[in-house]
């Protein structure tokens, strides 16, 4: 079995190592040890790792640019099994949306879980929210459950009504909140 981390890397900088190796450990049992390089100095990097559990077996660097999202749709995910970040990800992608601005909720047995490509987290006007199951334990996440900024809750779609506020949670966008929204019957418009 194959798995892989997405690592910041910004001007040199290397972001949240220790969170992507607990993740690395919690995936194979044991910690890796990898330098990560990237091809200069002056940009924003995606890396990805992947490895087994024998090792690393690649490192690739990528410019990053943020997506950009004008909607979210709901579709069902209850049959997905991604609790690992498995390098295999076919069963997202065929849940994927093919609108380049568009980007999906995955509802797993009726709780709201993540998007494709992030965790999520809602705003009640105190609060901040962060489904209790998601998809996938990202390591963003956990930093600001640890910080006490998140709480985790299951989370419905009936709830979203009482929500003003998404933001989307990963290693390259880190807590990236989105303001102005409205909730539709089957999607979320972003203004």
């Amino acid at each position: 079995m194959k798995y892989f981390e997405t690592i910041k890397i910004d001007k040199g900088k290397v972001f949240y190592l220790p969170y992507h190796q607990w993740r690395i450990q919690n995936t194979i049992g044991r910690s890796l040890e990898f330098s990560l390089t990237p091809p200069d100095e002056d940009n924003l990097y995606r890396t990805k790792v992947i490895y087994d559990a024998n090792g690393v077996l690649d490192i690739a660097y990528y410019p990053y640019t943020p997506k950009t999202i004008k909607e979210f749709v709901f579709v069902d995910g209850s049959h997905l099994d991604y609790k690992k970040k498995y390098l295999d990800r076919s069963g997202i992608e065929k849940l994927q949306l093919p609108q380049k601005e568009t980007e999906i909720i995955i509802v797993k047995d009726g709780l709201l879980s993540d998007t494709s490509i992030a965790n999520l987290a809602f705003y009640d006007g105190k609060v901040w929210l962060t489904p209790k199951t998601p998809l996938l334990e990202g390591t963003t996440r956990k930093r600001y459950i640890e910080k006490g900024v998140l709480i985790e809750a299951d989370i419905e779609k009936k709830d979203l009504l009482r929500f003003s506020k998404i933001a989307t949670l990963n290693a390259m966008v880190d807590f990236a909140i989105i303001p102005n929204i409205e909730l539709q019957k089957d999607r979320i418009i972003v203004k």
